[in-house]
C-alpha cells in the first residue's frame, strides 16, 4: 500500500483504490463451525476489516497526499481482485508478493502470482519496503512485443528511472556443438555471431521505445535467461524488474515454466509485469 500511495503520488490525475477481500471460504467455515453465532461474528469481522481499512487510507491520504476510495467486498481473492480491477478498469494493480499464508502459497502459488495468470493488467508485485521511487530498473527483453509493451508501460509509471535492457542469449545446439568434436575456436565464433545478431535486433527493440535514449543502457549476457537475470539484479542492484508477460513462445512457457514466475519468485526487488493488449 506505501509503494501503490508513493506511485500515486507522483501521478497526480490517478486515484488509489485500496480494496480488501473477506474470504468467502472462510465464511463459510465460520457459518459450519459455529452456525449459531455465525451471524454475529461475521458482522464484527466485517466491521472490523471496514475499520482497519479506513485507518489505512486515512493514515496514507494524510502521509502522500494521494486520492484515495475503499473497497471492502468478500469472496474468493482471485475472482474478486480480478472483477474489481475490470470494473474499476485499473491502469495498474499493486499487490504484495506474498499474503499472510505462506505455507499454502508455496504449495498452491501466491495470489498474486494467481492474478497475473488471469488478468491482462499492468501489475506491480511489491517485495521492499519503498525509500523513494525507482531509480534504477533491470529489464530483460527477449525482443517480443510483449518486452517492448512492458518497457513502455514502465517508463510511463516511472519516467525518471533509469532502464537497464538486458538479454541473455545462447547459442543454439552450443552442447550438440561440443559433442560434435568442434573446436573451442569454433563454438566461440558462433558465440560471436549470436551476440552480433542479438545486438542487431536489440537495436530494432530499441527503436520501438518510448523512452528517451539518454534513460536507457543495453547490455548482453551469455547463458540461462533466469539464472543471468537473478544475478544482473543483485550486480546492479537494481530497485525494480520489469518484465514481459509472455515471452517468443507462449508454448514454450506453458511446457517449461515461466521466466516472468521465476523472476517474481527469486529477486529481491519489486517485479512489475506487463503486457501486449489483447
Amino acid at each position: 500500500m506505501e509503494r501503490a500511495a508513493l506511485v500515486a503520488q507522483a501521478h497526480p490525475d490517478v486515484q488509489l483504490t485500496l480494496a480488501h477481500v473477506v474470504s468467502e471460504s472462510a465464511l463459510d467455515r465460520l457459518r459450519r463451525l459455529l452456525p449459531a453465532e455465525a451471524g454475529g461474528l461475521e458482522t464484527g469481522l466485517r466491521a472490523q476489516a471496514g475499520q482497519a481499512l479506513a485507518e489505512l487510507a486515512t493514515n496514507l491520504a494524510a502521509r502522500y497526499g494521494t486520492r484515495l476510495t475503499t473497497e471492502l467486498i468478500h469472496g474468493s481473492p482471485l475472482g474478486t481482485i480480478c472483477d474489481l480491477a475490470e470494473a474499476r478498469d485499473a491502469d495498474l494493480l499493486v499487490m504484495g508478493a506474498r499474503g499472510t499464508h505462506f505455507v499454502r502459497e508455496m504449495l498452491l502459488g501466491s495470489t498474486t502470482e494467481r492474478v497475473l495468470s488471469k488478468s491482462r493488467r499492468p501489475l506491480l508485485a511489491v517485495k521492499q519496503r519503498p525509500q523513494a521511487p525507482y531509480r534504477r530498473i533491470l529489464a530483460p527483453v527477449d525482443f517480443s512485443a510483449h518486452a517492448v509493451a512492458a518497457v513502455n508501460t514502465a517508463h510511463a509509471w516511472f519516467p525518471d528511472a533509469d532502464i537497464v535492457l538486458l538479454h541473455a542469449f545462447e547459442v543454439d545446439i552450443e552442447s550438440t556443438l561440443q559433442l560434435a568434436g568442434l573446436s573451442d575456436a569454433q563454438i566461440h565464433a558462433y558465440r560471436i555471431h549470436a551476440r552480433e545478431a542479438a545486438m542487431t535486433e536489440m537495436e530494432a527493440f530499441v527503436a520501438q521505445l518510448d523512452v528517451p535514449r539518454a534513460r536507457l543502457t543495453r547490455q548482453f549476457v551469455r547463458g540461462a535467461a533466469t539464472l543471468r537475470i537473478i544475478e544482473h539484479e543483485q550486480t546492479m542492484d537494481a530497485d525494480l524488474v520489469v518484465m514481459g508477460k509472455h515471452g517468443q513462445s507462449v508454448m514454450e512457457e506453458l511446457l517449461l515454466g515461466s521466466v516472468t514466475k521465476h523472476v517474481l519468485a527469486h529477486s529481491t526487488s519489486d517485479v512489475f509485469v506487463a503486457s501486449q493488449p489483447a
